[in-house]
């Protein structure tokens, strides 16, 4: 096992297909060899690049064997002050993408009724 701690900027530097780092479970792997192999394909590992893949990793319920493999790839633990700070960043940002979606819920049918009732308006007073 390795004593290595791998940054945020040591992670993130690692997002191509060719030379591929997945952080999960506070550990951060080198994939790059696996990725073509992967049974999910390489875009579901290359979206999970960059960030922490945790949550990703075991909604999918890896089998045994996919975690026997794991250990061989394993290149460090990760830094986990800035693993909070990527949490943070991403909770905020899907905060602000549903307050605007909510926004919009009211918005269009709102819209929609003051157009119908303008047409009626307009169309009963000629």
């Amino acid at each position: 096992m390795s004593d290595k701690v791998i940054t945020l900027e040591d992670l993130q530097a690692h997002v191509d297909k060719n030379n591929l780092y997945l952080l999960v479970s506070g550990k951060v792997y080198d994939v790059t060899k696996f990725v073509d192999e992967h049974p999910g394909g390489d875009e579901v590992m290359l979206a999970e690049a960059g960030k922490d893949a945790t949550e990703a990793f075991e909604d999918v319920g890896h089998s045994d064997e996919a975690r026997s493999l794991m250990p061989d790839m394993l290149v460090g633990s990760f830094e986990g002050i800035e693993l909070k700070k990527i949490k943070k960043a991403s909770s905020a940002a899907v905060e602000n993408a549903v307050q605007q979606g909510s926004n919009m819920m009211y918005f269009i049918p709102l819209s929609l009724l003051g157009a119908y009732f303008a047409w009626r308006f307009y169309s009963t007073g000629q």
